[in-house]
């Protein structure tokens, strides 16, 4: 480890969060259900249609109205910048109407005012674990191949309006987890391991075709844009040194490097063929849709919860909680409250192994941990949040200093939010603590917990205070 830590000095710090998971308000001025509503349980709860009365993201932590003294906090920890879904039904509310709900509109006008005011630069993700659920119920969902002109027609109209405002666009949240996690992430209803791989990964498919062409439109408004692809990311470690396990960490890391591979290349990676081959998997790929998937990113954003391990030995599968999909578990690695395996330098792993395959700038746009924190006195004592962070942007500076270009750090999530997985608020990933809790009783005010003064600081001193233990 370096005696003097410093980053870049235009890296960008911030934090990261989702319209569905805090805005609440969730048909208020004109805004239409979400599949984020059809999930009152999170993705681990079974589809309710129509959505039930009352469940914690109806409410969220109030954003929507609350939005300014939010960001007044974000600025006192000097953030440079906020990662922020727009809520699609929100501009859209049935996904296929003809025009878009202006008020809806109006709300990110005064958010984007909001944060510009604040000096705080914004990237939005277009789609992020919601869509219109309109378009699910009526169309299927990503598995019909008219959601491409719907997401077209969505995320034009967001583009052309904030291009001026907007510099980093994201295309879809987490995009590979659409495989174990169908309705959360492509409206697809059912069992995930019921739903034929066939319907999978023509959705997937689907969303490939619509990001690339987004990527494009928004090139050809303005070439200045950025606009990246987001990987559910974790390094894959062979268990054991047997070449059975090597092999099976090779096929595991495709399931998720195929997603940049397209992305990032423009086109299916060879290894894919086999794939589709041996599992009776045929998509419709029209000539145009090789065409289209040409427009490719400029950048590679990741999230990064846990590593993952990979054996061939069934035997040997220990498995503990990830952030959506189950892992392996690693013997030399420790859990957190909910199970997830606690690595920092798989950080620095992934962001290796990403660079070295694509030679494309990273976006580091989720990190972080949740921890069941305690309100006493108005005081939340967090220094195990603190050591997580400490220990994980030390691994980023270390990737820094390996070569890898790393745009920038948006921890998940700066403010205390509904989680996405199990729709709970007692998973507290944030620097600011909000006075909700599972049973959705609480004022929604405000507390600033220790971490709050300590990323403050490591953003003041561009990661230099980093090395000052805690």
């Amino acid at each position: 480890m370096h005696n003097e830590i410093q980053f870049p000095n235009n890296f960008l710090w911030g934090g990261a969060i989702a319209a569905n998971q805090c805005e609440g308000a969730v048909l208020e001025d004109g805004k239409g259900y979400s599949t984020a509503d059809a999930l009152p349980d999170g993705v681990f709860g079974d589809v309710s249609i129509p959505p039930k009365e009352n469940y914690l993201k109806r409410i969220g932590i109030d954003f929507y109205h609350k939005y300014k003294d939010d960001i007044e906090l974000l600025s006192e920890m000097n953030f440079k910048i906020l990662r922020v879904s727009i809520a699609w039904p929100r501009i859209y509310p049935n996904g296929d109407e003809k025009t878009p709900n202006e008020a809806g509109l109006k709300y990110y006008d005064d958010l984007f005012h909001e944060l510009i005011k604040h000096n705080i630069a914004i990237m939005v993700t277009l789609s992020h674990y919601e869509m219109p659920l309109n378009l699910a119920i009526k169309y299927g969902g990503w598995k019909n191949r008219k959601l491409i002109d719907f997401y077209l027609k969505y995320a034009k109209t967001m583009i052309e309006r904030y291009k001026d405002r907007v510099k980093y666009w994201l295309t879809f949240n987490e995009i590979n987890m659409t495989l174990h996690a169908p309705f959360n992430g492509a409206g697809i209803q059912g069992v995930p391991e019921d739903i034929n791989r066939n319907i999978l990964y023509q959705a997937i498919h689907h969303q490939f075709v619509a990001s690339a062409l987004i990527t494009k439109v928004a090139h050809e408004l303005d070439s200045n844009l950025q606009i990246g692809c987001m990987i559910a990311g974790a390094p894959i470690y062979a268990l054991t040194s047997k070449p059975d396990d090597v092999l099976e960490k090779i096929n595991r890391e495709r399931k998720t490097l195929f997603f940049a591979d397209v992305h990032v290349r423009g086109k299916y990676p060879n290894y894919m063929n086999r794939y589709f081959e041996e599992n009776n998997i045929h998509l419709e790929i029209t000539d145009q849709d090789l065409v289209d998937l040409k427009h490719t990113v400029d950048f590679i954003s990741i999230s990064y919860y846990a590593s993952d391990c990979a054996t061939a030995d069934k035997s040997k599968y220990i498995t503990t909680r990830g952030n959506i999909a189950s892992t392996i578990k690693n013997p030399y690695l420790t859990l957190s409250d909910w199970g997830y395996q606690i690595d920092p330098k798989g950080l620095r792993i992934l962001l290796n192994e990403l660079y070295d395959r694509y030679q494309l700038p990273l976006f580091i746009v989720e990190n972080g941990m949740a921890f069941k924190d305690k309100l006493e006195n108005g005081k939340i004592h967090d220094p195990y949040r603190i050591n997580f962070f400490r220990e994980h942007l030390l691994q980023v500076y270390e990737a820094l200093q390996d070569g890898v270009e790393v745009l920038g750090y948006t921890s998940w999530a700066p403010i205390d939010l509904v989680s996405n997985s199990e729709c709970q608020m007692e998973k507290r990933y944030g620097f600011i603590y909000v006075d909700r809790n599972d049973k959705g009783e609480g004022s929604l005010k405000r507390f600033k917990k220790d971490s709050f003064d300590w990323y403050k600081e490591v953003i003041q001193s561009n990661g230099q205070s980093l090395k000052s233990k805690i």
